[in-house]
Protein backbone atom coordinates (compact mmCIF):
# COMPACT_ATOMS: atom_id res chain seq x y z
CA UNK A 1 0.00 0.00 0.00
CA UNK A 2 2.86 2.40 0.78
CA UNK A 3 4.43 1.80 -2.60
CA UNK A 4 1.09 2.40 -4.34
CA UNK A 5 0.64 5.83 -2.77
CA UNK A 6 4.27 6.75 -3.46
CA UNK A 7 3.89 5.75 -7.11
CA UNK A 8 0.79 7.95 -7.38
CA UNK A 9 2.72 10.81 -5.74
CA UNK A 10 5.58 10.34 -8.22
CA UNK A 11 3.15 10.52 -11.11
CA UNK A 12 1.85 13.87 -9.86
CA UNK A 13 5.39 15.26 -9.73
CA UNK A 14 6.18 13.93 -13.18
CA UNK A 15 3.09 15.44 -14.76
CA UNK A 16 3.46 18.97 -13.36
CA UNK A 17 3.99 20.62 -16.75
CA UNK A 18 6.17 17.63 -17.69
CA UNK A 19 6.04 18.65 -21.33
CA UNK A 20 8.14 21.73 -20.55
CA UNK A 21 11.15 20.65 -18.46
CA UNK A 22 13.21 23.70 -19.43
CA UNK A 23 16.28 22.85 -17.36
CA UNK A 24 19.62 24.47 -18.32
CA UNK A 25 22.63 22.23 -18.97
CA UNK A 26 26.35 22.98 -19.31
CA UNK A 27 27.67 21.00 -22.26
CA UNK A 28 28.08 17.24 -22.41
CA UNK A 29 30.42 17.14 -19.44
CA UNK A 30 27.73 18.01 -16.92
CA UNK A 31 27.77 20.95 -14.56
CA UNK A 32 31.16 22.68 -14.59
CA UNK A 33 30.14 25.55 -12.32
CA UNK A 34 27.14 26.36 -10.18
CA UNK A 35 24.54 27.44 -12.72
CA UNK A 36 22.85 30.77 -12.05
CA UNK A 37 19.12 30.19 -11.71
CA UNK A 38 16.20 32.53 -11.76
CA UNK A 39 13.44 31.24 -9.53
CA UNK A 40 10.15 31.11 -11.40
CA UNK A 41 7.64 32.06 -8.72
CA UNK A 42 4.63 30.86 -10.69
CA UNK A 43 6.17 27.44 -11.26
CA UNK A 44 7.40 27.31 -7.66
CA UNK A 45 3.88 27.96 -6.40
CA UNK A 46 2.41 25.34 -8.75
CA UNK A 47 4.97 22.81 -7.55
CA UNK A 48 4.65 23.51 -3.83
CA UNK A 49 0.84 23.62 -3.91
CA UNK A 50 0.71 20.40 -5.96
CA UNK A 51 3.20 18.74 -3.63
CA UNK A 52 1.37 19.80 -0.46
CA UNK A 53 -1.98 18.73 -1.93
CA UNK A 54 -0.57 15.37 -2.96
CA UNK A 55 0.93 14.82 0.49
CA UNK A 56 -2.35 15.72 2.19
CA UNK A 57 -4.61 13.65 -0.07
CA UNK A 58 -2.28 10.66 -0.01
CA UNK A 59 -1.78 10.64 3.75
CA UNK A 60 -5.45 11.27 4.60
CA UNK A 61 -6.51 8.65 2.07
CA UNK A 62 -3.96 6.15 3.33
CA UNK A 63 -5.00 6.75 6.92
CA UNK A 64 -8.67 6.22 6.11
CA UNK A 65 -8.21 3.21 3.84
CA UNK A 66 -5.49 1.45 5.80
CA UNK A 67 -5.01 2.58 9.41
CA UNK A 68 -8.43 3.81 10.58
CA UNK A 69 -9.81 0.31 11.19
CA UNK A 70 -6.92 -0.73 13.46
CA UNK A 71 -6.26 0.27 17.08
CA UNK A 72 -3.63 2.91 17.85
CA UNK A 73 -0.63 2.49 20.14
CA UNK A 74 2.37 4.44 21.38
CA UNK A 75 5.13 4.84 18.81
CA UNK A 76 7.24 1.69 18.48
CA UNK A 77 9.60 -0.11 16.10
CA UNK A 78 9.42 -3.66 14.79
CA UNK A 79 12.09 -5.78 13.11
CA UNK A 80 10.65 -6.99 9.80
CA UNK A 81 13.95 -7.24 7.95
CA UNK A 82 13.66 -11.02 7.44
CA UNK A 83 10.17 -10.86 5.93
CA UNK A 84 9.66 -11.52 2.21
CA UNK A 85 13.42 -12.13 1.79
CA UNK A 86 13.90 -8.32 1.65
CA UNK A 87 11.79 -7.94 -1.49
CA UNK A 88 9.65 -5.34 0.30
CA UNK A 89 12.81 -3.34 1.05
CA UNK A 90 13.72 -3.36 -2.64
CA UNK A 91 10.27 -1.96 -3.35
CA UNK A 92 10.79 0.84 -0.83
CA UNK A 93 14.20 1.68 -2.28
CA UNK A 94 12.93 1.76 -5.87
CA UNK A 95 9.86 3.85 -5.06
CA UNK A 96 11.94 6.36 -3.08
CA UNK A 97 14.55 6.50 -5.86
CA UNK A 98 12.07 7.30 -8.62
CA UNK A 99 10.20 9.82 -6.52
CA UNK A 100 13.56 11.50 -5.92
CA UNK A 101 14.34 11.55 -9.65
CA UNK A 102 10.94 13.08 -10.37
CA UNK A 103 11.36 15.54 -7.49
CA UNK A 104 14.73 16.76 -8.76
CA UNK A 105 13.27 17.46 -12.20
CA UNK A 106 10.28 19.22 -10.69
CA UNK A 107 12.38 21.52 -8.49
CA UNK A 108 14.74 22.33 -11.37
CA UNK A 109 11.73 23.11 -13.55
CA UNK A 110 10.54 25.54 -10.88
CA UNK A 111 13.89 27.36 -11.04
CA UNK A 112 15.50 26.31 -7.77
CA UNK A 113 19.29 26.36 -7.73
CA UNK A 114 20.92 23.12 -8.81
CA UNK A 115 21.97 21.96 -5.33
CA UNK A 116 18.69 22.96 -3.71
CA UNK A 117 16.71 21.20 -6.46
CA UNK A 118 18.78 18.03 -6.05
CA UNK A 119 18.55 17.90 -2.26
CA UNK A 120 14.95 19.11 -1.86
CA UNK A 121 13.64 17.08 -4.76
CA UNK A 122 15.82 14.06 -4.14
CA UNK A 123 14.61 13.66 -0.55
CA UNK A 124 10.94 13.86 -1.51
CA UNK A 125 10.40 10.10 -1.41
CA UNK A 126 12.21 9.60 1.90
CA UNK A 127 10.27 12.40 3.57
CA UNK A 128 6.93 11.09 2.37
CA UNK A 129 7.68 7.50 3.38
CA UNK A 130 9.07 8.59 6.75
CA UNK A 131 5.69 10.15 7.54
CA UNK A 132 4.07 6.84 6.63
CA UNK A 133 6.51 5.04 8.94
CA UNK A 134 5.22 7.29 11.74
CA UNK A 135 1.69 6.10 10.94
CA UNK A 136 2.98 2.53 11.06
CA UNK A 137 4.75 3.19 14.33
CA UNK A 138 1.61 4.45 16.05
CA UNK A 139 -0.52 1.52 14.87
CA UNK A 140 -0.85 -1.48 17.17
CA UNK A 141 -1.10 -3.77 14.15
CA UNK A 142 2.30 -2.76 12.75
CA UNK A 143 5.30 -0.67 13.79
CA UNK A 144 7.93 1.55 12.27
CA UNK A 145 10.67 -0.37 10.48
CA UNK A 146 14.33 0.60 10.59
CA UNK A 147 14.84 -1.50 7.45
CA UNK A 148 12.21 0.51 5.60
CA UNK A 149 13.82 3.78 6.67
CA UNK A 150 17.25 2.61 5.50
CA UNK A 151 15.82 1.45 2.16
CA UNK A 152 13.98 4.75 1.66
CA UNK A 153 17.10 6.78 2.40
CA UNK A 154 19.26 4.60 0.16
CA UNK A 155 16.92 5.14 -2.78
CA UNK A 156 16.95 8.90 -2.29
CA UNK A 157 20.74 9.04 -1.92
CA UNK A 158 21.20 7.03 -5.13
CA UNK A 159 19.25 9.70 -7.02
CA UNK A 160 20.93 12.60 -5.22
CA UNK A 161 24.50 11.28 -5.51
CA UNK A 162 24.31 10.74 -9.25
CA UNK A 163 22.66 14.11 -9.86
CA UNK A 164 25.44 15.84 -7.91
CA UNK A 165 28.27 13.95 -9.62
CA UNK A 166 27.03 13.46 -13.19
CA UNK A 167 23.79 15.46 -13.49
CA UNK A 168 22.19 12.29 -14.84
CA UNK A 169 21.16 8.85 -13.64
CA UNK A 170 23.70 6.43 -15.07
CA UNK A 171 22.71 3.75 -12.56
CA UNK A 172 18.98 3.15 -12.23
CA UNK A 173 16.65 0.94 -10.24
CA UNK A 174 14.01 -0.80 -12.34
CA UNK A 175 11.06 -3.12 -11.88
CA UNK A 176 9.54 -6.06 -13.73
CA UNK A 177 6.70 -8.45 -12.98
CA UNK A 178 5.53 -11.83 -14.21
CA UNK A 179 2.39 -13.49 -12.74
CA UNK A 180 3.07 -16.24 -10.21
CA UNK A 181 0.80 -19.02 -8.99
CA UNK A 182 1.71 -18.41 -5.35
CA UNK A 183 -0.68 -15.50 -4.86
CA UNK A 184 -3.69 -17.86 -5.05
CA UNK A 185 -2.54 -19.43 -1.76
CA UNK A 186 -2.75 -16.10 0.10
CA UNK A 187 -4.81 -13.58 -1.90
CA UNK A 188 -5.28 -11.29 1.12
CA UNK A 189 -1.58 -10.47 1.35
CA UNK A 190 -0.48 -11.22 -2.21
CA UNK A 191 -3.45 -9.81 -4.13
CA UNK A 192 -6.79 -11.11 -5.33
CA UNK A 193 -6.58 -9.68 -8.85
CA UNK A 194 -3.86 -8.90 -11.37
CA UNK A 195 -3.49 -5.21 -10.47
CA UNK A 196 -3.13 -5.99 -6.76
CA UNK A 197 -0.60 -8.74 -7.49
CA UNK A 198 1.58 -6.38 -9.52
CA UNK A 199 2.03 -4.35 -6.31
CA UNK A 200 1.79 -7.03 -3.62
CA UNK A 201 2.93 -10.41 -4.96
CA UNK A 202 6.67 -10.39 -4.28
CA UNK A 203 6.99 -13.83 -5.91
CA UNK A 204 6.37 -12.33 -9.34
CA UNK A 205 8.45 -9.17 -8.92
CA UNK A 206 12.06 -8.59 -9.90
CA UNK A 207 14.06 -5.51 -8.99
CA UNK A 208 16.97 -4.51 -11.20
CA UNK A 209 20.09 -2.41 -10.91
CA UNK A 210 20.82 -1.20 -14.43
CA UNK A 211 24.12 0.34 -15.50
CA UNK A 212 24.28 2.46 -18.64
CA UNK A 213 27.39 1.13 -20.34
CA UNK A 214 28.27 4.09 -22.57
CA UNK A 215 27.89 6.66 -19.79
CA UNK A 216 29.64 4.70 -17.07
CA UNK A 217 32.53 3.47 -19.23
CA UNK A 218 32.82 6.82 -21.03
CA UNK A 219 32.78 5.11 -24.43
CA UNK A 220 33.61 7.66 -27.12
CA UNK A 221 32.52 5.54 -30.11
CA UNK A 222 29.45 7.28 -31.54
CA UNK A 223 28.17 3.99 -32.95
CA UNK A 224 27.93 2.38 -29.52
CA UNK A 225 24.25 2.50 -28.45
CA UNK A 226 23.70 5.07 -25.72
CA UNK A 227 20.58 3.21 -24.56
CA UNK A 228 22.27 -0.14 -23.80
CA UNK A 229 22.48 -1.08 -20.12
CA UNK A 230 23.67 -4.08 -18.16
CA UNK A 231 20.98 -5.24 -15.72
CA UNK A 232 21.51 -7.15 -12.46
CA UNK A 233 18.29 -8.51 -11.00
CA UNK A 234 17.06 -9.80 -7.66
CA UNK A 235 13.89 -11.74 -6.94
CA UNK A 236 12.46 -14.42 -4.66
CA UNK A 237 9.86 -17.17 -4.93
CA UNK A 238 7.72 -19.66 -2.96
CA UNK A 239 6.73 -17.04 -0.38
CA UNK A 240 3.14 -17.54 0.75
CA UNK A 241 3.46 -15.24 3.77
CA UNK A 242 6.22 -13.13 5.33
CA UNK A 243 7.49 -15.96 7.48
CA UNK A 244 8.72 -19.52 7.03
CA UNK A 245 5.69 -21.28 8.45
CA UNK A 246 2.02 -21.66 7.42
CA UNK A 247 2.27 -22.97 3.90
CA UNK A 248 5.62 -21.66 2.72
CA UNK A 249 7.61 -24.15 0.71
CA UNK A 250 11.38 -23.76 0.57
CA UNK A 251 11.71 -20.06 -0.09
CA UNK A 252 14.59 -19.12 -2.34
CA UNK A 253 16.32 -16.10 -3.84
CA UNK A 254 16.89 -15.46 -7.53
CA UNK A 255 19.86 -13.60 -9.00
CA UNK A 256 19.76 -12.55 -12.65
CA UNK A 257 21.91 -10.89 -15.28
CA UNK A 258 20.44 -9.40 -18.41
CA UNK A 259 20.51 -6.36 -20.68
CA UNK A 260 18.14 -3.42 -20.66
CA UNK A 261 17.05 -0.47 -22.77
CA UNK A 262 17.49 2.94 -21.14
CA UNK A 263 14.40 4.71 -22.48
CA UNK A 264 15.68 8.06 -21.17
CA UNK A 265 18.46 7.91 -23.78
CA UNK A 266 16.05 7.48 -26.69
CA UNK A 267 15.18 10.83 -28.27
CA UNK A 268 12.63 11.32 -31.01
CA UNK A 269 11.29 14.42 -32.74
CA UNK A 270 7.93 13.91 -31.03
CA UNK A 271 7.86 15.48 -27.55
CA UNK A 272 4.78 13.51 -26.55
CA UNK A 273 6.43 10.23 -27.49
CA UNK A 274 9.55 11.24 -25.57
CA UNK A 275 7.44 11.94 -22.47
CA UNK A 276 5.74 8.54 -22.76
CA UNK A 277 9.07 6.73 -23.13
CA UNK A 278 10.62 8.54 -20.18
CA UNK A 279 7.53 8.02 -18.00
CA UNK A 280 7.82 4.23 -18.41
CA UNK A 281 11.60 4.25 -18.01
CA UNK A 282 11.29 2.60 -14.58
CA UNK A 283 10.20 -0.68 -16.21
CA UNK A 284 12.81 -3.26 -17.17
CA UNK A 285 12.75 -4.03 -20.91
CA UNK A 286 12.12 -7.74 -21.72
CA UNK A 287 15.40 -9.34 -22.89
CA UNK A 288 17.20 -12.69 -22.51
CA UNK A 289 18.50 -13.38 -18.98
CA UNK A 290 20.70 -15.77 -17.03
CA UNK A 291 19.34 -16.83 -13.63
CA UNK A 292 21.25 -18.26 -10.68
CA UNK A 293 19.20 -20.02 -8.00
CA UNK A 294 20.34 -22.46 -5.29
CA UNK A 295 23.48 -23.43 -7.18
CA UNK A 296 21.65 -23.91 -10.50
CA UNK A 297 21.93 -21.75 -13.61
CA UNK A 298 18.99 -21.23 -15.99
CA UNK A 299 18.72 -19.38 -19.30
CA UNK A 300 15.57 -17.47 -20.23
CA UNK A 301 15.17 -16.49 -23.93
CA UNK A 302 12.98 -13.62 -22.71
CA UNK A 303 12.65 -12.60 -19.08
CA UNK A 304 10.37 -10.03 -17.59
Amino acid sequence: MKQLFLILFSCILLTVNAQDWNIPKVGDGGWEVEQEFTLNKKRRNILLISEASAYTVALVGLNQLWYADYPKSSFHFINDNEEWLQMDKMGHMSASYYTGVAGIKAYEWAGFSRKNAIWYGGMTGSIFLTVIEVLDGTSEQWGASSGDLIANTTGSLLAIGQALKWNEQRIQLKYSYSPSNISAKNPEQLGSNHLERVLKDYNGQTYWLTLNLKSLLQIENSDFPSWLSLALGYGADEMVNPYHEEGNAERYRQFLMSFDVDLNKIKTKNKTLNSVLHTFGFLKFPTPAIQYTNGNIFFHPIYY
